[in-house]
């Protein structure tokens, strides 16, 4: 038997109603050197070595055929594939060529040429889930729900802190932003909209999608900030 949390939902996500769903509590990690002996005691046919040689083979496969644009499937198992991006691991030389050409002519999307390999997709098989669930109990922690986590901070004081963080190193970036104020990423990201709605916030996001930052407004043509 497992246990469950109830929490909630961003309002932004439900038009501001109230929304709760279910989130697993997961008590430990299974290892692979877990997940081997398991496995043995399973299929006591099968010994160590073995098992190592199938899992060491699987992922050769997967180095090979997937950064080749195949994906893999594995029936009773699911579907593996890959989920591109670009490449922003170098955190300090992005914020160098950020400072640099944060101007009225600055297209972020220069910054970010290389394309690179971000994730793995799994989509799991209809039937194990089905399997799952079939041998699957579940039962409330005895939290009635966990809403979302709110700031210690004021509103100004949230503020002062973004505007603290801009001046420093010419832009902050929205882990900057939660991390100074307490607050998980994607209530960060609401409570930037909420303080840039009414537009007296002085600061502005420059940038898109995943590559995008928050700044001082620029004075008109001068790319000042």
């Amino acid at each position: 038997m497992a246990n469950y949390i109830l929490k909630e939902l961003p309002g932004e996500m439900t038009e501001g109603k109230t929304v709760i769903y279910p989130k697993m509590k997961r008590f430990s990690l299974f290892d692979y050197e877990m997940v081997i002996q398991h496995m043995c005691k399973f299929a006591p046919i099968l010994n160590e070595g073995v098992i190592r040689t199938v899992f060491g083979a699987l992922k050769e496969e997967m180095l090979t055929a997937m950064p080749a644009g195949h994906t893999v499937k594995i029936d009773g198992l699911g579907v593996f594939s890959l989920s591109l991006g670009f490449d922003t691991s170098t955190a300090s030389e992005e914020k160098m060529a950020l400072k640099q050409k944060l101007n009225d002519d600055y297209d972020p999307k220069l910054e970010y040429r290389h394309v690179c390999i971000k994730g793995i997709n799994f989509r799991p098989d209809p039937e194990l889930l089905r399997e799952m669930n079939r041998v699957a109990t579940f039962e409330n922690d005895g939290v009635e729900f966990v809403p979302q986590r709110k700031s210690r901070y004021s509103r100004e004081e949230r503020l002062a802190k973004a505007k603290e963080i801009i001046d420093k190193q010419g832009f902050m970036t929205l882990s900057d932003y939660a991390e100074a104020t307490g607050l998980s990423m994607s209530g960060a990201s609401r409570d930037l909209k909420q303080l840039m709605a009414d537009g007296d916030s002085g600061i502005v996001i420059w940038g898109d999608h995943t590559h995008k930052v928050w700044v001082r407004r620029a004075h008109t043509g001068t790319g000042v900030l």
